[in-house]
């Protein structure tokens, strides 16, 4: 198993401290059958398969997969055990990932569980929930003014010695969420559904379903969904003008630039999919329809439901198999 560079094809080993070519590509994962056959005895927190909850709203059948019921509460930590699991084995000591919580959470959680130092940096706005929530596990929290891309770019600038940890450069990342496919299409009776409507920021999530499923055979319609606030990958799939980014309700997909654009228009057009943006107020609105069936989920599975109701609003069939994750838990917010 190595990395390898998606622009000059030079091969990379796991453990090499780079997160990113020289040339300035980004890396790809390269591993045998075998490679995957023998992977290394997993760092755990006792994670089960999450359920696949279905739903009737607004008279249509939905499919919610409930990553919130994960150890750290998101989808997040499928990426963090696969990534740290392999850290450990390899003996590496330290770990640095920035983060709007989600990850800074998983990637903590599992780096204390292995006996690996974690410094996280988040966004000063980040929410006290999920800043509680990373301190608790043991990890150094650094506070970066000016939004979460900054806080990318203070990490990269003073990452030092330690193991950038992330779960937008580092392939092993997407690699564990893979296996978040290979569930859904057990729990639909070995079948693949029709459409996944995926909330969009960085792309790891759609990402690694688009990995799974193309290692199962056939993909989905992969639908991203974005805040009409600011939604960068809606105006790349369509080719419109740039327009001001601004915050929303939907933090954790407030990406102005995703480091992986082209893997996401890629795998949103190969499946046959598209991307669309929603009002933040239709997400408050998918949001309190999701309270009232018993769901607290955090505002980008609001997204992705207000998403697919944007987009079935002339009716949808009643034989469609339509998945909305659900990346993290309500009491995050």
């Amino acid at each position: 198993m190595h990395f390898y560079c998606e622009r000059c094809k030079k091969e990379y080993p796991v453990a090499a401290h780079a997160y990113m070519c020289g040339c300035g590509g980004l890396f790809r994962l390269y591993q045998t059958p075998l490679d995957a056959a023998e992977r290394p005895a997993p760092v755990t927190l006792g994670e089960t398969e999450t359920p696949l909850l279905p739903l009737m709203i607004d008279g249509h059948r939905f499919y919610f997969k409930m990553e919130d019921r994960q150890p750290t509460g998101s989808f997040k930590d499928r990426g963090a055990k696969r990534l740290i699991g392999m850290l450990a084995h390899l003996g590496i000591g330290r770990v640095a990932v920035d983060s709007a919580g989600n990850a800074g959470a998983a990637v903590a959680a599992y780096a204390a569980a292995a006996g690996i130092a974690c410094r996280v940096y988040v966004p000063d706005d980040i929410s006290p929930e999920r800043l509680r929530q990373i301190s608790a596990y043991g990890a150094e929290v650094v506070r970066v003014p000016n939004g979460r891309m900054n806080a990318g770019c203070v990490l990269r600038a003073e990452l030092g010695g330690d193991y950038y940890a992330s779960h937008i450069y580092n392939p092993l990342f997407a690699d564990g969420i893979a296996g978040m496919a290979e569930e859904i299409y057990h729990q639909l009776g070995d079948t693949v559904p029709d459409y996944i409507f995926v909330p969009v920021g960085n792309g790891s999530l759609l990402l690694g379903l688009y990995r799974g499923f193309a290692a199962i055979g056939r993909l989905p319609r992969f639908i991203g969904v974005q805040s009409a606030q600011c939604a960068p990958v809606v105006r790349a799939f369509r080719s419109l003008p740039e327009t001001q980014h601004r915050s929303t309700v939907a933090e954790t997909i407030r990406v102005c630039a995703p480091a992986r654009m082209e893997d996401i228009l890629t795998a949103l057009r190969r499946s046959g999919g598209t991307a669309i943006a929603v009002e933040d107020s239709e997400i408050l609105k998918a949001a309190r329809r999701l309270n009232h069936r018993g769901i607290y989920a955090e505002l980008t599975a609001a997204a992705a439901l207000a998403g697919a109701r944007s987009f079935f609003a002339d009716g949808m069939p009643d034989n469609y198999r339509v998945v909305i994750p659900v990346p993290g838990s309500g009491l995050k917010r």
